[in-house]
């Protein structure tokens, strides 16, 4: 479908987000076609039983973990990544075994009506459908029993679907998002760190993407080394006029313009554009600005950005981030870039995120052997390679036992031997069940 489709996939996201060519062939097409590669090759090993040690008080026996499907899904998926956090899930359930409904975001309406056409036309559709719509459709699927509802998108509507599922005890996966922030050491090839910050910022999607950067933390001496080399390289990637770049993807309808727009419109922040804020209201484009020493109570710290503003907050110490990143709620990811050893480690075990990258952005979204997911906050459980088909799987425990090895002391009348030597069994202490077997063991 990938395959035959990709011209129609690149226009659908181009009709929805002006999403360049580059974009979707990188990171939605090229994803899906890698996850499709990793599922057909892992697959059966995937499926195979799991080997469980047995303890010594049922002895002889074997255990194991056998995967099943759960049953019926729901995937409701958002208009960012329409095609990759709608398919990616999928793959995961067709995986697994089960039978699904996808919901796409009715915000992305080009790539909802294709996704709809294509999974008609290629897939198994008596387990299989597409439902589009908007708020109605979506909560009548939500009124429905379900096996397992996986939804992506914002902590409100997440909140909306967690309650829906509570009402038939359904598990969900809710693939949130959050403030994820950049925390910039100085002694680093700032150049490179720039481009990577970037490129995980205005490269994806415009910074409509839920493990953009949000904000950066650095401190006030090497603040403005930082600007100088974002400024220069932002100009190199889009040009002195960005809003007309083909490169950047637009924001993806007026809601969300506005939304932005009054970020940035704040009077607390307002002052604090460093470069860029260019606005171009008929055709949703906002140029990639960077904002300097933003007050911690703004409103464009307060709560997602999910556009192309980047505000910078100083510090004195680069360790001072850690507490501003741990005063507040828990992010989807976290990135740090530096060359200190101690700092990495410190990083890693003190701050709490989805996940972690260091000295880049976003690329642990492509490695597949890695769980994807939040915590908290920004959201619960994980997917990507087996744990998409772990997300999709009852692990069913499994234990085998012959009729040999039946031992007395489990069965009434129940004695004080019988009680000891099945206390030393518990125990697991060789030299304790020998003690009882030979009645020396004392009660």
């Amino acid at each position: 479908m990938l395959d035959d489709h990709e011209k129609d996939i690149v226009d659908a996201l181009h009709a929805d987000l002006s999403k360049p060519e580059h974009e979707s062939t990188l990171y939605e097409i090229g994803m899906l076609k890698n996850s499709c590669k990793v599922a057909l090759r892992e697959l059966k090993h995937w499926m195979k039983p799991e080997k469980a040690k047995t303890p010594i008080t049922i002895f002889p026996s074997s255990g194991e973990i056998v995967s099943e499907p759960l049953g019926a899904v729901l995937v409701i998926s958002a208009w960012n990544y329409p095609f990759l956090l709608s398919l990616d899930p999928l793959i995961g359930a067709i995986a697994a075994g089960n039978v699904m409904v996808l919901k796409p975001s009715e915000i992305a309406p080009a790539s909802s009506s294709l996704l709809g056409k294509l999974i008609e036309e290629y897939l198994d559709t008596s387990s299989i459908r597409v439902v589009e719509g908007a708020i109605t459709e979506t909560s009548a699927l939500l009124e429905q029993k379900w096996d397992k509802i996986f939804y992506t998108g914002n902590g409100k509507i997440g909140r909306i679907v967690m309650t829906a599922a509570a009402k038939h005890l359904t598990p969900v996966v809710l693939e949130l998002g959050g403030k994820c922030p950049v925390v910039v050491d100085s002694g680093i090839d700032l150049q490179v760190a720039s481009r990577r910050i970037i490129a995980g910022k205005w490269g994806c999607n415009n910074g409509q993407a839920c493990i953009s950067s949000d904000y950066i933390l650095t401190t006030k001496d090497y603040a403005l080394k930082l600007v100088d080399t974002l400024k220069r390289e932002l100009e190199s990637f889009y040009g002195k006029r960005p809003l007309e770049s083909k490169d950047l993807s637009r924001i993806v309808n007026s809601n969300h313009f506005t939304r932005v727009a009054k970020l940035l419109d704040d009077d607390k922040v307002s002052g604090k554009v460093v470069y860029g804020g260019e606005k171009d209201s008929e055709n949703l484009r906002i140029a990639p600005t960077i904002l300097l020493d933003v007050p911690r109570d703004s409103l464009i710290m307060k709560e997602e950005i999910f556009g192309p503003l980047l505000p910078i907050i100083t510090v004195n110490r680069i360790e001072d981030s850690f507490d501003v990143i741990r005063s507040g709620t828990k992010p989807l990811a976290a990135y740090l870039f530096t060359n200190d050893k101690r700092l990495k480690e410190q990083f890693v075990m003190s701050v709490s995120a989805g996940g972690l990258v260091i000295n880049d952005t976003t690329v642990h979204l492509a490695v597949h052997t890695l769980p994807f997911g939040g915590v908290e906050e920004s959201g619960m459980g994980s997917y990507h390679g087996k744990f998409s088909f772990d997300a999709f799987s009852h692990k069913k425990a499994v234990v085998y036992r012959s009729f040999a090895g039946d031992a007395a002391i489990r069965y009434p009348p129940y004695t004080k031997g019988k009680l000891t030597l099945m206390k030393a069994l518990l125990g697991g202490s060789m030299w304790g069940i020998i003690l009882a077997l030979l009645g020396w063991s004392k009660v």
